[in-house]
């Protein structure tokens, strides 16, 4: 068995593995890398497609071509895609053309792909597969068949999966982006006893999320999110000034809590940005947005004007949930900073970011400056009203515990991110280099 790891070895984004089993090879994840698609987005408004090409230049997507230097392009037996973020499903309108595969996961990763492919006006030829939560999908190979199974984990959007890809050799485990949360604010909880079940049969390597396994911690439930969305919104004391919550667009959970509280306090609800209408109306197409008759969206460029103006005559009973956490160039909360929409803010405004900023140079830059803006117009901030999506050292020690593995591949990061998880895989008795393998994007493991 061979382990390409194409994407997201040397960074966080464009997620790509590719697991090559002699005849047949399967595509776990495609994603783009944000900060380079930051950098040539200008304006939400300016809703410009760009081309394969076009983005290969500024290398925000995984780099597959090796892959037909290796002989696997026509291999391909399946694109199978973790979760709805981005850095993991970004790059199938562009490169799943590519290869004779369907694309399978869960329905709402399948709802944002099509809102992206809807959105970007782009057809692909392959085939799109839907799986529920903890059920199998059967890969048809050039002389066998192949189980894959989407082991619902937990993560900072919904339908979240392990995927664990049943080979003759073992199973591949492919476990990127998750955290243990047994009492999730949505959705189910992770499928422990399925991965007992593949730990028993063998699992051959294990594809880890190792952002985190540097933090020596536990990563908190979203109940403990959710918490702190409430502890904010109830105690704040100037009720005349408008409410503005600024968070990721595919958190739906955290949505949900952010819509509950505002409820509580008697406020009128707007959600504001063309990528919160984008994952909203996904969840609310697979019956998972409780909350969808309770708000009122704005995309476009005269919805969202629109609502603004309303909100600048009755900011007491207003409460807005907008893009912009990240000071994304373009976000409503980036315009609204810069005086570029019909909202000015008042002193004693409140600005909550239920989000961290993701350490990379470009976001971190922009959100402090767009911190400034916001300071100078004497807005309050209340800033890391959140808890991650990602485990801690000590979710990776358990998981680790619960699966053996064989094998071990830190994903989702840069090489120093990455560094830490060898040293815990060490601690736990595997040897580095022969069992833990630190890999870099473009290598390839032979097992």
């Amino acid at each position: 068995m061979k382990i390409y790891t194409i994407g997201g070895f040397t960074e966080v984004g464009k997620n790509m593995t590719v697991v090559d089993m002699g005849d047949d090879a399967v595509i776990l994840d495609a994603g783009v890398y944000l900060p380079a698609l930051i950098e040539l987005q200008e304006e939400e408004e300016q809703q410009q497609s760009y081309s394969e090409k076009k983005l290969r230049g500024i290398e925000a997507l995984p780099d597959d071509l090796i892959l037909d230097k290796f002989g696997l392009r026509n291999k391909v037996r399946a694109i199978l895609l973790g979760h709805a973020h981005l850095d993991h499903i970004g790059a199938i309108p562009y490169i799943s053309y590519r290869y004779r595969a369907p694309v399978v996961g869960t329905p709402f990763t399948l709802a944002v792909l099509k809102k992206i492919l809807q959105d970007e006006k782009i057809k692909i030829p392959n085939k799109l597969i839907t799986v529920n939560p903890n059920s199998s999908f059967i890969i048809k190979g050039k002389k066998r068949n192949y189980k894959a199974e989407f082991i619902n984990v937990t993560h900072s959007t919904i339908q979240t999966s392990m995927i664990a890809l049943h080979t003759p050799e073992g199973v591949v485990l492919y476990a990127n982006d998750f955290k243990l949360d047994n009492t999730p604010v949505m959705g189910l909880p992770p499928n422990y006893s399925a991965l007992k079940r593949i730990a028993k049969q063998g699992v051959k390597v294990l594809v880890v999320d190792s952002l985190y396994s540097g933090a020596n911690k536990k990563t908190p439930s979203e109940k403990v999110a959710r918490a702190l969305v409430e502890e904010v919104l109830m105690t704040i004391k100037n009720e005349k000034s408008a409410i503005f919550v600024s968070t990721f667009s595919s958190h739906i959970a955290r949505l949900k809590s952010i819509v509950d509280y505002g409820k509580k306090l008697n406020r009128k609800i707007y959600v504001l940005g063309r990528s919160m209408n984008k994952y909203i109306s996904a969840a609310n197409e697979i019956g998972m947005c409780p909350f969808r008759k309770d708000i009122e969206i704005g995309s476009y460029k005269r919805q969202v004007e629109s609502i603004l103006k309303r909100v600048s005559k009755n900011r007491r009973n207003s409460l807005i949930i907008c893009t912009g956490h990240q000071g994304e160039p373009g976000s409503i909360l980036d315009r609204l900073s810069r005086k570029k929409l019909p909202f000015e803010f008042n002193p004693s405004d409140n600005v909550i970011f239920s989000s961290k900023t993701i350490p990379v140079p470009a976001n971190m830059a922009n959100k402090e400056n767009m911190d400034k803006r916001l300071r100078k117009a004497g807005v309050r901030i209340f800033d890391e009203v959140h808890v991650s999506g990602h485990g801690g050292r000590e979710d990776l020690r358990d998981l680790i515990s619960i699966v053996k593995p064989e094998h071990i591949i830190p994903a989702h990061g840069s090489t120093q991110q990455l560094t830490p998880m060898i040293e815990l895989a060490r601690e736990m008795g595997y040897k580095a280099g022969k069992e833990c393998h630190l890999m870099q994007d473009g290598q390839v493991l032979e097992l």
